[in-house]
């Protein structure tokens, strides 16, 4: 099967599964909220239970967002993946049998759509973090592009077919379509035979495995970059769609049916730019893509609000749906290629909460200034900050001059047996190296361990230093600690080819015979006696 460029993942079987599982598992996701917002209407008059289905659905986000990351690193993907869509298709088939019955209430609903958001932000870092293990590295790009095209597609869809049901027979219908699909979703998702993780360790801690994944991000220079930028992206991106409602019933002739229209050619404008990646990543760099996405954007988005016309306004968000999709997609890339597999759902759950941050603080933000000022205005404002986000933001550049190679590498030598038996919880364990080195070269071993601290850092180590010996020229001691034997262990195991070449620009600089002396260390109990002298 020759498919055109741009479909070229699916052409594999594992991915085409696991694409349309996700596709499927969208489609639920934008009917359940378009049903459960109708359905809310005729269940109470509170404007404020009626806001509060958004909030519910969208809350879970934030508060499980690294927790789920740590979860679908420590535990087996396939089995957790499917473990997170069985979660949404019983809180569907609970939602349906309920609606059927027409016992639910406004609280009841609003619970059930927090319980199956919850299944949401469980379920998409653990995608994200397998896409990069059933896909060769060439195609991740266009492969995280049809994801976009799957979560656009089914936003232009899955309303469109629940405001259908809701029409012709009732939101009981569109829980029964749901639950129905996530079901196959499910299934789908059992069909995918993942190869497991093998070790001899025991798995993560859970509490550790949060702290590991926060200290990754806050040492990794890249992973900083694409957080802030894909933030500041959002922070003021957001406006146009947070005032959407308001901006097309100000259109001349505008209406209810002029604003889901509009969401429509969003999600027509992501689609298209998504199948027109390949053609133009040969002719734009991931900056450019950044860059020429963010100006059309607030562009365009000062062109409807100027001049308030339907024919004007419709395709403009086809562009801004283009332009939305080619900053998005460059920087999923930039923080998929940032990381390595082992930390890979953490990290992505973390830029999924920079990402859903900017836009809740977006969405406030533009609001309150839309209610000091007009909605106009807001938007405007809001452009005009997203210009100088990439005046602001033009040397924090995506294009690394090569990206990191986080391909597993066997370390020569291991860990020798230890001289008596370690517990795998016994620690602080202290490993030091000593270097000696040619005095004149200390600025530039001081640039090559910077990096290796970072490296340590980001591979758990709770604490790192280098010390200079004050009576010999050029001898230098680094330590670092790990937390536990087992977690010492587990560094050795997170060994790539990026750390092995860091390695060797370590052994470069020594002058001493062999290689530099290599020691580690286990903290020992002390106990107190009474009657002891101070």
């Amino acid at each position: 099967m020759n498919l055109p460029p741009a479909l070229a993942p699916l052409q594999g079987p594992v991915f085409r599964g696991l694409w349309f599982a996700w596709l499927f598992a969208n489609l639920t996701m934008w009917m359940n909220d378009v049903a459960a917002a109708w359905l809310m209407t005729t269940l109470t008059t509170s404007p404020v239970m009626v806001a509060l289905v958004s909030t519910a659905s969208t809350l879970p986000v934030f508060l499980l967002g690294l927790p789920s990351g740590a979860l679908a690193d420590i535990l087996d993907r396939r089995r957790y993946f499917a473990a997170t869509q069985l979660w949404v298709s019983v809180i569907a088939l609970v939602l349906a049998a309920l609606a059927l019955a027409q016992a639910l209430t406004a609280e009841m609903l609003l619970l059930l759509t927090f319980l199956n958001g919850v299944g949401l932000a469980m379920r998409w870092p653990v995608f994200a973090a397998i896409v990069p293990q059933v896909v060769a590295k060439a195609e991740l790009p266009q492969a995280l592009a049809l994801n976009g095209i799957a979560m656009n597609l089914s936003r232009v869809v899955g309303p469109a077919l629940a405001g259908a049901l809701l029409a012709a027979i009732s939101p009981a219908a569109v829980f029964v379509l749901n639950a129905l699909l996530a079901g196959v979703a499910f299934v789908l998702i059992l069909r995918w035979k993942s190869e497991p993780r093998t070790s001899a360790l025991p798995g993560e801690r859970f509490w550790g495995a949060m702290r590991t994944g926060i200290v990754f991000t806050l040492q990794s220079t890249r992973l900083r970059v694409v957080m802030l930028r894909i933030f500041l992206f959002f922070l003021q991106a957001t406006a146009l769609m947070a005032l959407l409602p308001l901006v097309a019933r100000e259109l001349h002739g505008g209406g209810p049916g002029t604003f889901t229209l509009m969401l429509s050619c969003v999600g027509v404008g992501a689609i298209t730019a998504a199948l027109l990646f390949p053609r133009w990543r040969q002719r734009f760099s991931r900056d450019q893509f950044v860059v020429i996405g963010s100006v059309l954007h607030a562009a365009l988005t000062t062109l409807i609000v100027l001049l308030p016309e339907v024919w004007i306004a419709l395709p403009a968000m086809v562009v801004i749906g283009m332009a939305w999709i080619s900053v998005a997609n460059s920087l999923t890339v930039a923080a998929q290629q940032a990381m390595p597999d082992w930390v890979r759902a953490r990290g992505m759950s973390i830029y999924q909460m920079a990402l859903m941050g900017g836009a809740a603080a977006g969405s406030l933000l533009w609001g309150q200034v839309a209610s000091w000022t007009t909605v106009r205005i807001a938007v405007m404002v809001a452009a005009a900050c997203g210009l100088l986000v990439v005046l602001a933001t033009r040397r924090l550049s995506l294009d690394w001059a090569a990206d990191i190679d986080f391909t597993p590498a066997a370390r020569t030598g291991g860990v020798p047996e230890p001289a008596f038996e370690i517990g795998p919880d016994e620690g602080p364990v202290m490993v030091t190296l000593e270097y000696q080195i040619d005095a004149a070269r200390a600025a530039d071993f001081a640039e090559v361990m910077a990096r290796t601290r970072r490296a340590r850092l980001r591979q758990g180590a709770l604490s790192w230093g280098l010390f200079r010996d004050t009576a010999v020229p050029g001898r230098y001691v680094e330590y670092f600690v790990d937390e536990n034997w087992v977690e010492h262990q587990r560094r050795l195991e997170r060994f790539t080819a990026f750390d092995a070449e860091l390695r060797a620009q370590r052994l470069a600089f020594h002058i001493g015979e062999g290689t530099p002396v290599l020691r580690r260390y286990v903290a020992d109990a002390l106990v107190e006696r009474p009657g002891l002298p101070l």
